[in-house]
């Protein structure tokens, strides 16, 4: 009879974790937001320039494209996302940042889960072989307890 300690044996040791910001605006609303804020900046700046303000009109478009950065820059990190998953008897942790995706790999059975809370913050890493490994960084400090709660008692099984 085989003991062993992959998931596909222990059905209960697998489990996945996905981990979203909360993103309350769709990219196309946030295009619709851009252009609607941008015609009524330049209508207000064309409504003074028609009475000899003129200089209205490159404080607009200054204004424009720094909330289009702004927008842009936030955009990017949108779709960030942390999927943890134990499967197989490993715990694997993809990290998707900024159109970047890096995949970490962990052992289980040497694995610890490092919580540090702070009055106001709480982090929490994933702690293996020298390397650490911090995760549920979208999450508020409820959330976090919950994941903490979760993977310390999915990673006590091992």
């Amino acid at each position: 009879m085989n003991h062993g300690t992959n998931g596909a044996q222990h059905p209960e040791r697998s489990f996945s974790f996905t981990v979203k910001r909360n993103c309350s605006i769709s990219p196309n609303g946030c295009l619709r937001l851009l252009a609607t804020m941008a015609v009524l900046s330049f209508g207000i700046a064309l409504a003074f320039a028609c009475f000899g303000a003129w200089m209205i009109l490159p404080f607009a478009g200054v204004e424009m494209l720094a909330l289009a950065t702004a927008f842009y820059l936030v955009g990017r990190h949108a779709a960030d996302h942390e999927r943890i998953e134990m499967q197989d008897g490993l715990l694997t942790v993809r990290v998707h940042e900024a159109g970047r995706n890096t995949e970490y790999r962990f052992n289980p059975a040497w694995t610890n889960l490092v919580v540090e809370e702070a009055p106001r913050t709480m982090r929490l890493a994933i702690r293996s072989q020298g390397m650490e490994l911090e995760i549920g960084r979208h999450l508020d400090r409820g959330r976090r307890h919950a994941l903490a709660a979760e993977l310390k008692h999915r990673l006590t099984s091992y």
